[in-house]
């Protein structure tokens, strides 16, 4: 832990450029993650190329760190003769397995026309896949499903852009398909905060003990533009639209050369995590100024630890 933060940057980052993929790339950068039954680590990134679209591709590596096998073609692209919604492109995918279904549910933002939309895909080995479509209308993204049901039905955290904010919501849905009850989880802040211009879901949801954790990126405009950084909130388990728990402060920001220099600057953009064996180390994979992935590590019980320091009281 440094200067009190609990999650530290990787000395071998950016651990991904363009430069390691097997085939054109503009830049790769905001992969959802996730951990096989063999502790493989498997990242799916979003890539860009030099039109300004962008595919999903996988990336797979036994220690999560280094000497990634990246697939030697695009995983998942953008079908927009059958999806017109994808058009522009498939983005910032969020990875869960959900048991009860032994699939992984991808949710990742379909870009066209009419802007970002939520989109729901399946898979079970990341090679095959079963798209749902669109299932959120524009303009919406930022989304993930719950690992698990909450009072019998499923949960999708995602981020509406609406005329009264850009705050995180929760719907829910019976089949994956049909989602309702909208509920706003969390708010951005008034101005003055780091996270009053907009906050959005980071990585999926951390089923804790004390509730689920979520890490979600909060935006700042300055005269210079915007400051993507990162901060930490706790939900109830069984009401998890209900915070227990919110940092003041940022958790995460952009420092490193590599975080404030890129396509876009000042960003440090989450949208994976890995949990150890112990079930306490965890992985944070973020894009780092739209141009690359980089690491950071710390624990679950470290940023639980951070929160009771930094959350006003209720």
């Amino acid at each position: 832990m440094k200067n009190g933060l609990p999650l530290l940057r990787h000395p071998t980052n950016p651990i991904l450029t363009a430069a390691d993929w097997p085939y054109p790339a503009h830049s790769v950068f905001n992969p959802g993650a996730t951990r096989l039954a063999d502790g493989t680590t498997l990242l799916l990134c979003r890539v860009e190329d030099h039109r300004g679209h962008s595919h999903l591709c996988v990336a797979r590596s036994k220690d999560g760190i280094g000497d990634w096998v990246i697939d030697r073609e695009p995983t998942l692209l953008a079908d927009p003769s059958n999806y017109p919604e994808e058009r522009w492109g498939i983005e910032d995918p969020r990875i869960t397995f959900v048991a009860e279904l032994g699939k992984y549910i991808v949710a990742y933002t379909a870009f066209g026309e009419m802007g970002p939309g939520v989109a729901l895909a399946s898979t079970t080995d990341f090679r095959g896949f079963e798209r749902l479509g669109l299932v959120l209308t524009p303009h919406d993204k930022d989304a993930a499903v719950l690992p698990r049901r909450i009072d019998g039905r499923f949960a999708l955290v995602h981020r509406p852009v609406r005329a009264d904010g850009s705050d995180i919501w929760m719907s829910f849905s019976d089949d994956l398909r049909t989602w309702d009850g909208a509920t706003r989880v969390l708010a951005a802040r008034e101005v003055g905060y780091w996270d009053s211009a907009k906050i959005g879901l980071s990585p999926p949801l951390v089923q804790t003990p004390r509730g689920w954790l979520m890490l979600y990126h909060g935006v700042r405009e300055t005269c210079s533009g915007s400051l993507y950084r990162v901060g930490a909130a706790l939900l109830e388990l069984e009401r998890p639209w209900i915070t227990i728990a919110r940092g003041e402060p940022w958790l995460f920001g952009p420092d490193a050369d590599y975080e404030r220099v890129g396509d876009v600057p000042n960003v440090t953009f989450p949208c994976g995590f890995t949990v150890g064996d112990d079930g306490d180390t965890i992985h944070v994979y973020y894009g780092a100024a739209d141009t690359s992935i980089a690491l950071a590590t710390g624990s679950v019980s470290g940023i639980l630890d951070w929160l009771d320091r930094s959350a006003p009281p209720r």
